[in-house]
């Protein structure tokens, strides 16, 4: 199975770019071309600009908050592949994981932040033990894709390794 999630990705940064648009036009009619009067609403132009600059700091940084990740997976070869960047705002650094199928041990599950936040940690054999990976953020990716994945690294789980599976 291969797959990743450059769909999702794509629209997060198309509507982070239409938001930045939108805001930018309210500061040029706003302030620059006087074409918005006010109070509108009761509400001054600062006080609006204020709530328009948190709304979008909240919409520009969500992803990082959430750790929204690129990710592209693979298990076509002898080995699982596991391609990833953080894409927020800031793009993040790229990583990779490339795991032997007879050398992994297993995965582990993890939610925080209410659940909105999921995680893949992934485990190898080695000769000194087993090697635990960063957390791989799955958040970003859709049930559908979650379930997918999940099913394929359990089916290459090793059946003693029932302890790192959740």
């Amino acid at each position: 199975m291969t797959f990743n999630n450059s769909k999702s990705i794509i629209g997060i940064r198309i509507r982070l770019f239409t938001a930045t648009v939108v805001f930018l036009l309210y500061i040029v009619l706003t302030y620059i071309a006087d074409v918005i009067k006010f109070p509108f609403l009761s509400m001054s132009e600062s006080v609006w600009t204020v709530i328009l600059v948190c709304l979008y700091l909240l919409y520009a940084f969500y992803p990082m908050l959430l750790n929204y990740q690129y990710i592209s997976y693979s298990d076509e070869s002898d080995k699982i592949i596991f391609r990833y960047f953080t894409a927020g705002i800031v793009g993040g650094r790229k990583n990779s994981v490339e795991i032997s199928k007879s050398e992994f041990a297993g995965y582990r599950q993890d939610r925080k932040f209410f659940g909105l936040i999921k995680s893949v940690i992934l485990f190898q054999q080695l000769k000194e033990g087993v090697a635990q990976y960063p957390p791989i953020y799955i958040s970003v990716l859709t049930r559908k894709e979650r379930t997918r994945l999940l099913h394929s690294l359990y089916s290459f789980t090793p059946e003693d390794a029932t302890e790192v599976k959740k």
